[in-house]
């Protein structure tokens, strides 16, 4: 009875794996990717290194644990460093506002722009510290698979005002558009819509504040490589280009999982992958409960991301590690992206330049980027093989046109992914880019639990499932499933 199969190899489910070996498991990760990692893949070409995922790291001790499970130290493994400015936001008019560094260099840049919002953002982050004592600290690592876990939280997330929108949250405290919008982005770090999720994300302010940004030495790929090798120390079987095609369920147990590289024996089966996709495909529904097929239904998905790669052959020391470069609308494109589903002209982006941090990700002299849109998923019937290059050169030519003059003129090795990559290369439906999203309606009990509404011996973490996306999410979520399951023979 010690036998456990982890599908899908994304953060969530090495940290998954890495916690049922601690506990004894005889434990093997599959993954249809070429390499770990999930959608935290990373693609070197002549020098370049370009990381295709996560690229914010926070809370650093969720890493940590994993590795002093077996009386390792994380920095053996990987090489976290600090990272400021967090963020640059740069504004249609050319200003931008850094954030980042401590509370008295953020309050002098808050009053360059709007003196009086300096208050309303100390009222805003002792709001975010009071919503991250609860939705973090004491319950991103609860299980949720029971209505009375909910019911006991309702008067502590009425008295946090958590049922109000990020949106609604931030306008309470800060009253100038431009600081709105750079205290409001973060849900779309994890896929949703700031006016539309629920304000309990909004303790990611708070979350910053506590621990940092910091950045993987290598690139988030040398985070995942940190990771394998702890995995095949411990002795964890790893299995690669390796699809699930079916499940063998028995007794209401999952008592082999088939591949295209074989059938595997498991006692405990833990999923990282898409929980509407392992609903819609891997489970059958006379396996399934009702509220399994209800969220598998009705469950409304995250936004597609549209990932542009390139390198320059020249440096461009004044964009930072990480910039948000906004465009003039705001609540209206995301209107666009989310309720409309439709392709804009305009867009707002994030820009990741990691050789800001570590120039040895591209060649001397030059510059490795990575830039995401949010875009619509798929059921907006986009043809990205139509539009991705059109789209990408409008991108490069936004950018050109402000922060990064004579761009075209020096990009190489130029390519893109489209939700039709995410959802051919990670089974994510529909091409969302975070599972579902993080609306009030799909939080805690009401997003995919982590105990299963179907086989009693399976369990699921990653971005569908409680507490949600992003790295601390995912990481907690491996912490939920670990509260889960006893050790073998208990």
């Amino acid at each position: 009875m010690n036998k456990a199969v982890v599908i899908g190899g994304g953060f969530g489910g090495m940290a998954s794996a890495l916690r049922l070996r601690a506990k004894g498991y005889d434990v093997v990760i599959i993954d249809q990717c070429e390499r770990l990692g999930g959608r935290a893949q990373q693609h070197k070409i002549d020098g370049f290194v370009f990381d295709a995922g996560p690229t914010v790291v926070t809370a650093p001790f969720l890493f940590e644990e994993l590795f002093s499970l077996f009386d390792k130290k994380l920095e053996d493994y990987i090489e976290l460093v600090p990272v400021e400015p967090w963020y640059r936001f740069v504004y249609p008019d050319n200003s931008h506002f850094d954030y980042g560094g401590t509370i008295e260099e953020t309050l002098a840049r808050i009053d360059e722009i709007e003196p009086d919002d300096k208050a309303g953002y100390k009222a805003l982050l002792a709001q975010s510290e009071a919503i991250f004592d609860v939705g973090f600290t004491e319950l991103s690592d609860k299980p949720f698979h029971k209505i009375s876990t909910m019911l006991k939280q309702v008067p502590a997330l009425i008295r946090l005002n958590c049922y109000r929108t990020v949106w609604q949250m931030v306008c309470t405290y800060l009253k100038n558009d431009k600081l709105r919008q750079a205290f409001s982005i973060q849900p779309l770090l994890v896929g949703g819509n700031p006016f539309a999720t629920t304000s309990i994300y909004s303790l990611i302010h708070f979350l910053e504040r506590k621990w940092g940004v910091h950045f993987a030495m290598g690139g988030t790929g040398a985070m995942v490589d940190g990771f394998e090798t702890l995995m095949r120390e411990q002795g964890i079987k790893i299995k690669l280009n390796t699809r699930v095609n079916n499940l063998t369920i028995d007794s209401n147990r999952v008592t082999q999982v088939h591949t295209n590289e074989g059938s595997f024996e498991c006692d405990k089966l833990v999923s990282n992958i898409d929980p509407k996709f392992l609903y819609q495909h891997l489970v059958p529904k006379e396996n399934q409960s009702i509220s399994a097929k209800i969220k598998t239904k009705h469950a409304k998905l995250s936004m597609g991301l549209f990932v542009l790669h390139f390198g320059t052959t020249k440096k461009y020391p004044d964009v930072v590690h990480h910039t948000i470069w906004l465009g003039k609308r705001y609540e209206a494109l995301l209107s666009d992206i989310f309720d409309k589903k439709i392709l804009a002209d305009d867009f707002s982006l994030y820009l990741h330049r990691p050789t800001a941090t570590d120039p040895s990700m591209a060649p001397d002299g030059c510059d490795s980027f990575y830039v995401l849109a949010p875009v619509p998923n798929n059921l907006s019937g986009i043809d990205w093989a139509e539009q991705e290059k059109a789209y990408g050169d409008k991108i490069i030519k936004a950018l050109e046109d402000t922060i990064m003059p004579d761009l075209s003129a020096h990009i190489v090795h130029r390519f893109a992914k489209t939700p039709n990559n995410f959802e051919h290369d990670f089974s994510s439906v529909d091409g969302s880019g975070f599972s579902i999203a993080p609306s009030f309606q799909q939080s805690a009990w009401f997003r995919f639990h982590n105990k299963s509404e179907g086989p009693e011996n399976l369990y699921l973490c990653g971005a569908g499932t409680h507490p949600g996306a992003g790295l601390p999410g995912v990481l907690s979520s491996a912490k939920v499933v670990d509260s889960l399951i006893a050790a073998p023979g208990l």
